[in-house]
């Protein structure tokens, strides 16, 4: 007998109450890497009370995304508007999302196991078993408890309603039946999707898998089964072009990796090892197999440097052509393969982006999981076996220890200190977890030198420094020798030497503005060598208008060469555009201050520099 749809929901919501609850030992763990910037120094994030002005900005700060990525945005004003900066509030929303997504997985796995001939009580039994691993699964820990992966959350949860939106759409067109209401639902979601992330996009990827697997473009019509076949293949062809004559023009050249230490072509091959190891990470689960941090993968440099590199393309083509082979003869199996491949189009290819992070594997996941499934029943019709009470025990043991993992991870999340100690024993030549590690015990002795967690944060970052080379760790090592009164010149030439040779990323370049933002607090910087930072770092890199005149602003009115301030002040103007109001109320001031020539020299740079 079939389970009944209101029978399947409480079983599903069930399995989905326990699956959150795994994750609860994960609350307390405060925000961490890019929740700050994006969360917790995001001013327009910090609404107050309930106006349209002031969700509007919330919903568009996105400032990498230029104001993409609105409705997660969205979600975290409302959260600091109910709770502040707890981040357990933030959290919180986060489970109900994955809650929500389980919920959904579940209904879409259910419909997709049905149009491949299951029978529907095995079709529901097989989805509430798949949701919930996918739910509980360890690696799912770094996209719930990490507040900013909303932005990934969220887009799942629209991508997996609007592929059951798919799946019921088409059937009723196969059917004979009307299918607008679900291709407006469709549409809905996938607007959803998008305004969520921009992986969305993948969603007509996704569907094609299903085209190819599931309807192969058939229809009771034979006008719309045309129309999805040559619909299909306009959009890939649309697709490559647009690969080949915009985005491999735009990102495969040494330009478009400016503050990256690898290039476009090596990113693609360090691919093959990085997808190898979420394959790893997926179908053994080990905690400590997931370090978070990957800052310290090492790049391929060639197909044979290092050798894993070769044997990981290899080991991923024969998986994509084992998919192809088995097309028609397990369509369920190549389904799943070609998910996980569909999901990392995107992340595992040339476009500029770090080379590894874990939440990419949400979608990917469950067709790795929709695959092993096929494997799993193939396996017990080669066997003749049957589903008994060994069976049960079985996938008991297997769900009990997938649980237990996440648990663990969960745990190690849930407060600061450990998360941080957790990262630098996993990941022990990451820059980033040592630079952790060392913000927590800084954090702990609120900068007072007194503190007996202070020169633990000394220790660590000078440990870490030593290890890892990472600038971000030097700039940690002066700031906080030069409040306990003993950094060294040494200190500061390691940092100076470092950062003329480091990629000038944004986290390298954001050491300039911390070493300024200390002196404008008044911490006593070494004046000397901060100026030399500067030219360092306004050397090698483009910085804003603004930067500029930040810049400007100390050296003319904190440091003993305010002559040097003249330099920047000129690269403001040139950078800048037509009647900016920055420039124009830097040049009142410097009239105010006296410094009339330096105003004449300044609008020669650009005639109408500073004019409204």
């Amino acid at each position: 007998m079939a389970l009944s749809s209101n029978r399947f929901l409480i079983l599903a919501a069930v399995l989905t109450a326990l699956a959150v609850c795994l994750f609860l030992p994960g609350m307390g763990g405060g925000f961490i890497f890019d929740d700050k910037p994006n969360i917790v120094t995001n001013a327009n994030l910090h609404v107050t009370h309930l106006d349209s002005e002031s969700l509007f900005y919330a919903a568009y700060s996105f400032e990498p995304g230029r104001g993409s990525r609105a409705l997660p945005m969205l979600t975290f004003a409302l959260d600091h508007l109910r709770g502040g900066l707890d981040a357990r509030v933030f959290k919180s929303t986060n489970l109900l999302i994955h809650a929500l997504t389980t919920l959904a997985l579940a209904f879409f796995l259910r419909q997709l196991l049905i149009l491949n001939q299951w029978a529907p009580r095995r079709a529901a039994i097989a989805a509430l078993v798949l949701a919930f691993l996918w739910a509980i699964h360890p690696l799912q820990v770094s996209s719930v408890l990490y507040i900013v992966q909303r932005m990934q959350t969220l887009c799942t949860l629209f991508m997996v309603l609007a592929l059951w939106a798919y799946l019921l759409m088409r059937q009723a067109q196969c059917e004979g039946n009307r299918s607008r209401l679900y291709a407006v639902l469709l549409g809905l979601f996938w607007a959803l999707g998008m305004a969520s992330k921009e992986d969305a996009a993948l969603l007509p990827v996704y569907t094609l898998v299903i085209e190819l697997t599931v309807f192969r473009f058939a229809a009771a019509r034979p006008v719309l089964a045309a129309v999805w076949r040559w619909g299909y293949l306009f959009l890939a062809i649309v697709g490559v072009l647009v690969y080949v004559f915009v985005a491999i023009p735009q990102y495969w050249h040494s330009g478009a990796y400016a503050g990256r230490d690898f290039s476009s072509y090596e990113r693609l091959l360090t691919q093959g090892r990085v997808l190898s190891m979420y394959l790893q990470q997926i179908l053994l689960p080990l905690p400590d197999s997931m370090p978070f941090y990957y800052d310290d993968l090492v790049v391929s440099r060639g197909w044979f440097q290092p050798l894993s590199t070769v044997l990981a393309w290899l080991a991923l083509l024969g998986l994509a052509m084992w998919a192809v082979v088995w097309l028609h003869k397990r369509p369920l199996f190549s389904l799943g393969i070609l998910i996980f491949f569909a999901g990392h189009v995107l992340t595992s290819n040339i476009f500029n982006l770090e080379l590894a992070f874990e939440h990419r594997n949400q979608i990917p996941m469950m067709g790795v999981l929709i695959s092993l499934a096929d494997l799993t029943v193939l396996a017990f019709q080669y066997l003749r076996l049957r589903c008994g009470p060994l069976t049960v025990a079985l996938l008991g043991a297997v769900l009990c220890i997938l649980g237990a993992a996440t648990v663990m991870r969960a745990y190690s999340w849930g407060d600061p200190l450990r998360f941080a100690e957790k990262s630098v024993e996993l990941a022990p030549d990451s820059g980033r977890s040592w630079l952790m590690l060392g913000s927590v015990y800084a954090d702990r002795s609120g900068l007072d030198p007194r503190s007996p967690w202070f020169p633990l944060a000394i220790s660590t970052s000078v440990s870490g420094a030593r290890r890892t080379q990472s600038a971000p760790l030097m700039v940690n090592v002066v700031t906080f020798k030069t409040i306990a009164g003993q950094v060294v010149e040494a200190d500061w030439d390691r940092l100076l030497l470092r950062m003329r040779v480091v990629p000038m990323s944004a986290e390298n370049v954001n050491i300039l503005w911390v070493l300024l933002g200390n002196a404008e607090k008044g911490i006593p910087v070494d004046e000397r060598k901060l100026l030399e930072l500067m030219e360092i770092v306004s050397s090698r890199t483009s910085l804003a208008p603004g930067e500029y005149l930040r810049i400007g602003a100390y050296i003319h009115n904190d440091s003993m060469q305010p002559s040097k301030a003249l330099s920047y002040l000129k690269t403001a103007v040139k950078v800048s555009e037509p009647g900016d109001p920055d420039i124009a109320r830097m040049m009142e001031q410097l009239s105010a201050a006296g410094r009339g020539d330096w105003v004449e020299e300044l609008r020669m740079v650009k005639p109408d520099g500073g004019r409204g």
